[in-house]
């Protein structure tokens, strides 16, 4: 009986066995190292990107990786100020979404949430009503909106007057090859003003569009959000 099981077991791996394999190989080769989506758990990048978004993750936006490592094989770009990128946690290697706003060489420092980057004040207006329509009416009370103008970026952010935060620190200059990421929801974000800078080696991709979304479960999807682009 044994031997009937091993000689069933060697014709399936011979056969269908060793195409599952490849085709398994294959595709987590491809999220590896060339495009994959990142579910949104907390609300970090509010009003930006929603509690319950699935968001699609350009893992070819920079470099190309050896897949299921952060070995960089060739690279044609670097992460801009603004870009939202996915990457690895320098304090405990979870993965995480945060939006890029110092880069290598520059000095960033905040005062009373308001950025300072190499030498002026960020700019800051009144924010867009579409972004900020994706918070609950009941809630949008509990927050400031505005528009945030990173050199060569403009993204809406929010504020909880009311919560105690990081919102300053002294200046610091960004080191080479190390990126400065913050969430959008600035009062309630665990980023750089927590873990540090970023190594360029853990940025994973960036985040170009929410594929789709639902508001707890899949049974209340929000149609609107879905395809929708956060470049």
């Amino acid at each position: 009986m044994r031997e009937e099981w091993k000689r069933k077991l060697s014709m399936f791996l011979r056969g269908w066995g060793s195409s599952l394999l490849v085709a398994v190989l294959i595709a987590t080769s491809f999220k590896s190292a060339i495009a994959d989506w990142n579910d949104i758990p907390s609300g970090s990048m509010l009003p930006t990107i929603l509690i319950g978004d699935r968001v699609f993750v350009n893992k070819l936006a920079y470099d190309l990786k050896i897949p299921y490592t952060t070995l960089q094989i060739v690279k044609w770009s670097e992460p801009k100020r603004g870009d939202i990128v996915v990457f690895f946690s320098p304090k405990d290697g979870k993965r995480l979404i945060k939006r890029v706003v110092a880069l290598p060489g520059d000095t960033i420092a905040m005062r009373n949430d308001r950025l300072f980057i190499n030498g002026q004040f960020v700019r800051y207006g009144p924010p867009e009503k579409e972004i900020v329509d994706q918070i609950p009416p009941i809630e949008q009370d509990r927050y400031v909106f505005l528009s945030e103008e990173l050199p060569g970026k403009q993204h809406t952010v929010m504020f909880a007057p009311s919560r105690p935060s990081l919102d300053s620190f002294e200046a610091m200059t960004i080191p080479d090859g190390k990126y400065f990421v913050m969430g959008d929801n600035r009062d309630n974000s665990a980023d750089s003003r927590v873990f540090g800078y970023v190594d360029r080696r853990l940025i994973v991709g960036r985040a170009t569009m929410v594929v789709i979304s639902r508001e707890g479960s899949f049974l209340n999807p929000r149609w609107d959000r879905f395809l929708g682009d956060l470049s």
